[in-house]
């Protein structure tokens, strides 16, 4: 059977189910370790058997168990740099791509002339505690997550990408008593209990997904908890739902009257981004 053949034939049994069929091409792109610019040269080739039979049972764990495809070929690509995940962690998101870009040049701007201590409170895979460290050279980073299988996750990729981000494990500012930051950014749990997920999604830790009844819970706590960590001119960072705006601003003035709040849409021009700067910087 050729690449061409193949990449027919199981894009026909995912559109079946209603799911995405490029990820027919990145699965034979994972288990023959090509890159899309070989993988059209070889569509006339005959594939390796073994590579077709660990072809179909990663396309079995998709079209049969929804499994992501993150989560089968183990990794992502974020900021650049490739992640390494399970069912551990959720998965990163493009999104959280630009909450990184944004803090990278707000870092450059605000604070070039300091040494900066950075917590990142949710880290799961550690994308943006460990994609921080290692694109600022001015940085301390400290990150938390309520789960010890999810900082294993992000201990590998900090060992990976050769950063020296500090993992604790507990719930929120807990494992960091005693300890104050220039920077608090997180991308906690927003999805209301209750509401219905994808397929795929459902694959991913509960723990990074929920966010109590409104999914504003880990917002308000990290808001309002804040106050004991935050240096006093500091900035909160939050990655949110696009249609909570309105009530993560009203949050942050409610606890901190004087602060100035920027709100920052993606490049689908959804509300994404809200930045809390305390005290005058």
């Amino acid at each position: 059977m050729t690449y061409k053949a193949l990449l027919k034939q199981a894009e026909k049994n995912i559109d079946k189910e209603n799911l995405e069929k490029d990820v027919a091409k990145f699965l034979i792109m994972h288990y023959a370790d090509i890159s899309v610019q070989e993988l059209y040269l070889r569509l006339d080739q005959e594939v390796d058997v073994d590579l077709i039979e660990q072809f179909n049972q990663g396309l079995g764990l998709y079209i049969s168990e929804k499994q992501p495809l993150q989560y089968i070929t183990g990794k992502q690509a974020f900021y650049g740099h490739e992640f390494y995940v399970n069912e551990d962690v959720l998965i990163p998101r493009w999104e959280t791509e630009e909450l990184v870009e944004r803090l990278i040049i707000y870092i450059d701007i605000t604070f070039s002339d300091k040494k900066l201590d950075i917590l990142d409170i949710g880290t799961g895979s550690g994308c943006i505690a460990v994609t921080l460290a290692k694109e600022t050279s001015n940085s301390n980073v400290v990150a938390t997550d309520i789960s010890e299988k999810a900082l294993k996750i992000a201990q590998k990729n900090n060992e990976k990408l050769e950063t020296n981000v500090k993992f604790l494990v507990g719930d929120l500012f807990e494992p960091v008593k005693n300890m104050s930051f220039d920077l608090i950014v997180s991308n906690p749990p927003y999805i209301p209990n209750g509401e219905a997920i994808g397929p795929t999604v459902i694959h991913e830790p509960e723990v990074a997904l929920y966010g109590g009844n409104k999914g504003l819970d880990f917002y308000e706590r990290i808001i309002r908890e804040s106050k004991n960590y935050i240096n006093p001119h500091g900035l909160i960072a939050f990655e949110h739902a696009n249609n909570t705006k309105a009530e993560l601003a009203e949050l942050a003035l409610k606890y901190y009257p004087n602060a100035k709040v920027t709100q920052f849409q993606d490049l689908s021009k959804r509300d994404r981004f809200t930045f809390i700067e305390v005290g005058e910087l």
